[in-house]
């Protein structure tokens, strides 16, 4: 990693909390800190389940406990058990805890507004930009992506909804029975493995591989959320697939794909896959890929 990579990013947290008042005790100059006030807006006018909260905002238990007990004890913030899951809490706004949300809410705006008052036109263009690209990176940079069961409840939500994708989009619609198999027995260990890639405890994506024989291996289940695309994980989960095959002995990967799956297409082709006559009886497949030398590839990196 280049040294002067992290001392920029060092730079950038530092300017950033002292500019927005995270070091105070006095955020927005509600008599409370940042932690806890962003706290009441995440619980929101609707309220919120308390493990959502844990998730969203990648707090562990204990201490978002302390922020709600600090809340209630304010009077802004009340408890209650879900409407359709007795086992599960939910945070709710007081009264005093809406009109709170409100004066918070004013006060955001009026701070966002005197940041970009202080600048030019040109400027404030700028920074928006900046702003977008940083928030879109550091969303990029939470994405985790690690071996998981197929038989999951997350890998069976990425699969229904990566079937309900190709049936919207194939000119034929979409039966996943008449497709190549890629069960769940057939992606672990040794006879293949699974990928699943996560932001803010959500799964967003996925990728499998599929030991065909000798060396050989093939990519089954890509898929991406579409709230989740344009952050790069496709390639990440391309790499990583690729970097698995290798320590499981795969030396070339193929895959087949649909043309109306133009992005797919475009992803290997870039990735240096070439594309090669037919090797199966996919009734979907228009497109055969194939890339060898995967080991070569990795000791480079």
């Amino acid at each position: 990693m280049d040294e002067s990579q992290i001392q920029q990013v060092r730079s950038f947290n530092r300017a950033v909390t002292q500019r927005i008042g995270v070091l105070s005790d006095d955020y927005l100059s509600r008599g409370r800190p940042l932690g806890e006030s962003r706290l009441l807006f995440e619980i929101g006018r609707s309220g919120a389940d308390l493990r959502d909260l844990r998730a969203r905002l990648s707090l562990d238990s204990g201490y978002l406990s302390r922020m709600l007990r600090s809340l209630e004890a304010q009077g802004l913030v009340g408890s209650q058990r879900a409407a359709e899951d007795g086992r599960v809490r939910r945070a709710v706004l007081t009264r005093k805890g809406l009109r709170e949300f409100d004066a918070l809410d004013r006060h955001s705006q009026d701070f966002a507004t005197s940041l970009l008052a202080s600048l030019g036109a040109t400027q404030r263009e700028r920074m928006i930009a900046a702003m977008a690209e940083v928030e879109r990176l550091m969303r990029a940079s939470a994405v985790i992506i690690e071996p998981a069961d197929p038989a999951s409840a997350d890998a069976r939500a990425c699969f229904e909804a990566y079937f309900r994708e190709l049936e919207e989009r194939f000119e034929t619609g979409f039966d996943p029975a008449r497709t190549v198999s890629a069960d769940p027995e057939e992606l672990v260990p040794p006879a293949g493995l699974f990928l699943l890639a996560q932001l803010d405890g959500r799964a967003v994506g996925c990728g499998a591989l599929k030991v065909k024989g000798r060396g050989l291996g093939e990519i089954k289940r890509m898929w991406v959320a579409p709230d989740a695309r344009g952050l790069g994980i496709a390639q990440r989960l391309l790499d990583a697939l690729e970097k698995h095959a290798v320590r499981m002995g795969l030396d070339t990967l193929q895959l087949d794909t649909n043309r109306a799956l133009k992005e797919a297409h475009a992803l290997y082709t870039r990735n240096g896959y070439r594309e090669i006559p037919r090797y199966n009886d996919n009734p979907y497949a228009d497109h055969w890929f194939e890339k060898r030398g995967l080991k070569r590839g990795v000791e480079s990196d």
